[in-house]
């Protein structure tokens, strides 16, 4: 052999004596002892305790999958024991996350392309908590070394890293929130085997294009002190770090009294593509739904929604929501429409329309305080829940609830809503609801607010400064040409009345409830009523005892047509006092005067009849109608009647309030409205 040839030989054996020798000291080397050293780099990284406190050890496999030369490549499989991750200093529990065994391969060729390839990982007993403190610190956000590093030119690492799956026996994870008063548990386990998209979400797989549920999911504890458990499955690896194939979701909640069900997909979840989902909501109340959600929504009888729920989270604006084509009920309303829901600056808006087929007046009552509608005792318990219970004291009618006016200012809404038909009774015809309500940093309004009643309509605004404290409100209603035969069908006494009724309100005041709005009121009430009846069956119908009391001392038991009634009232500070308040009947003027109170509820009334022509009325003395709003009593005042000429009120005093009243009259109807020649005589001073 030549020299040449024995120096290569030489070489040779030397290379094949090193790679023999490195095979060997890998292969025997204790992988422990660079532990340590592990430890103290990563805790030094993430700014935490990390720790590996059982064994280290590597193997090498070759991977028979891959193809050609690449298989005879050994891939190391890292084995590690006991690895626990801590808290940051300002979390007083030690532990934030733990396993009790790590398997992991990786791809020694893909470090070439500088890319950190796991294939697969396995965990045993994994387990993390969660946990954020009152004061907004938490343990998930991790400030790593050199973070605050502000070189603008540093330029990002040309690292990546992919993991394809992770199979573990069970999975614990723990919530605990001292902001939002949680504390909840949740269970991850393995499925055994995929499930189907379609066979839990309906639909064919290659028309969802979904990847399969790989695991279970259950949860429970608290969330905003209310219980809170559900149950669900979600999908694996690989489809939650895709970016084309949907990840499966789905899910059954309880928190309280609230349900929620849920099923759809997530678009490339690991960037927040986007949801769809299919949603149905159900609970005691809607108002409940805003510690779940973040969405503000009023207090309503027992409630359940089924829709679909899509959302973009990459919106130049911010995330956007949109629950769309929902049907469900709202007590025994049906509800259907669309919302959407951005999360915008400076506020969130929600935004869409609403709309009910058959819509019963009762199920609105909680809006305004009133216990009314079907479930109204589980409405009243959740808000006791919230510590909300109604204020309502035993002996007032005006309702006293508050108004929660302290979270209008947490977002904005554009929403318009109308009901088709109205149910109030069996008796009291309504329909055509339709509102348009806005809220814009605590100021609600609802312009306009207008339905149809008996024939004719009423059409309001309604204006609620939430932003104010205590809050201000105003109400400008005005009601045209409401049908007497219509307002009171069941009736047989009405259905010869040809009459109709109009009126306008305008008043305006501050407080947290309908009783203390109106108990600090200002402003005026008109009513115009012309060719009706009135008997003390009429009374006993409607309900009215002094009602019932008061017509049988004027009129007795008979039934008397009444040509004209006009009120006209002034508002001041909550004490409505009469300008004019006269009924002319067949056979006399009945003139009433006096105060309702609307802060103590009390009425302080006197009635006078002044007889036409040959005294029909027997009646000697005034009547009295004094108490409450709620108990009423009614009397003879002691004295004379009012001499006949000198009537309740000088007619020089009624001039402007007769002049205002006859504006509530059609051009049209003045000829045959009764009122027009009373109001003349009364606005001529005759």
């Amino acid at each position: 052999m030549s020299r040449s040839g024995r120096v290569v030989s030489w070489v040779a054996a030397i290379l094949v004596l090193l790679v023999a020798v490195i095979v060997v000291v890998i292969a025997t080397f204790d992988w422990n002892r660079l532990k340590p050293t592990i430890n103290r780099k990563v805790s030094a990284e993430l700014n935490r305790p990390f720790a590996i406190r059982g064994d280290l050890d590597v193997s090498w496999q070759r991977n028979r999958s891959e193809p050609g030369w690449r298989r005879w490549v050994p891939w190391p499989q890292v084995h590690a024991q006991d690895i626990m991750l801590g808290n940051p200093p300002e979390i007083a529990d030690v532990t934030m996350a733990h396993l009790a065994r790590v398997d992991a391969t990786l791809s020694p060729l893909a470090l070439l392309g500088k890319q950190v390839y796991l294939p697969w990982i396995k965990l045993q007993q994994p387990q993390a908590k969660l946990v954020q403190t009152a004061d907004g610190k938490n343990n998930w956000s991790f400030t790593l070394a050199g973070s605050d590093d502000k070189d603008a030119a540093k330029t990002p690492s040309a690292w990546s890293f992919r993991l394809d799956t992770i199979v573990f026996d069970e999975g614990t994870l723990g919530y605990r929130d001292a902001i939002n008063k949680a504390n909840v548990q949740v269970t991850v386990n393995p499925l055994g085997k995929p499930v189907p998209y379609a066979q839990l979400a309906g639909g064919k797989d290659d028309e969802k294009g979904a990847a399969d549920f790989v695991f279970g999911w259950k949860a429970s504890g608290t969330y905003k002190n209310e219980r809170l458990s559900g149950d669900g499955k979600i999908g694996g690896m690989l489809s939650l770090r895709s970016q084309t194939t949907p990840f499966p979701i789905q899910a059954y909640l309880r928190s309280g009294t609230t349900r929620v069900r849920l099923s759809g997909t997530v678009q490339d979840p690991l960037n927040l593509g986007g949801i769809d989902l299919r949603l149905r909501f159900s609970g005691d109340t809607l108002a409940n739904l805003y510690g779940l959600t973040g969405v503000l929504l009023p207090d309503t009888p027992p409630y359940e929604t089924d829709g679909q729920l899509s959302a973009r989270f990459r919106d130049k604006g911010g995330p956007v929501f949109r629950y769309q084509n929902f049907n469900g009920h709202i007590g025994d309303s049906d509800i259907h429409g669309s919302l959407t829901y951005s999360q915008i600056k400076p506020r969130p808006k929600l935004e869409g329309s609403l709309e009910s087929k058959q819509l019963r007046m009762a199920d609105l009552g909680p809006l305004i305080g009133v216990n009314s509608g079907k479930g109204s005792d589980k409405t009243e318990r959740a808000k006791a829940k919230r510590g909300d219970a109604s204020g309502q004291p035993a002996d007032r009618v005006l309702p006293h609830d508050k108004f929660d006016t302290k979270n209008w200012d947490v977002m904005d809404a554009d929403v318009r809503f109308s009901g088709k038909r109205i149910e109030h009774s069996t008796s009291l015809p309504i329909s055509d609801l339709s509102t348009h309500l806005t809220l814009k940093n605590g100021d609600l309004r609802l312009d306009p607010l207008r339905f149809g009643m008996a024939g004719g309509s009423i059409n309001s605004t309604i204006h609620l400064a939430g932003d104010k404290s205590p809050m201000q409100g105003r109400a400008d209603i005005h009601a045209r040409g409401l049908k007497l035969r219509q307002l009171m069908p069941d009736v047989q006494a009405m259905q010869n009345a040809l009459g109709q009724m109009n009126g306008d309100a305008t008043l305006s005041g501050r407080g947290n409830s309908v009783a203390d709005l109106l108990a600090t009121s200002n402003g005026d009430l008109k009513l115009l009523m012309n060719d009706g009846v009135i008997s003390r069956s009429l009374m006993e119908i409607v309900g009215l005892n002094v009602g019932n009391y008061v017509v049988g001392k004027l009129f007795g038991d008979d039934e008397v047509k009444i040509n004209c009634a006009a009120a006209s009232l002034q508002v001041n500070n909550g004490l409505a006092a009469t300008r004019l308040f006269v009924f002319d009947t067949e056979n006399a003027i009945i003139n009433i005067a006096g105060t309702a109170n609307f802060a103590n509820e009390r009425l302080d009334l006197n009635i006078n009849p002044d007889s036409k022509g040959i005294r029909i009325i027997t009646l000697r003395s005034p009547l009295y109608v004094r108490g409450t709003f709620k108990n009423p009593d009614a009397g003879v005042k002691a004295g004379p009647l009012i001499a006949r000429g000198a009537a309740a009120v000088a007619l020089g005093a009624v001039v402007a309030p007769a002049a205002a009243l006859l504006a509530l009259i059609s051009p049209s109807d003045n000829d045959d409205n009764q009122c027009t020649r009373v109001l003349q005589q009364m606005k001529s001073g005759k």
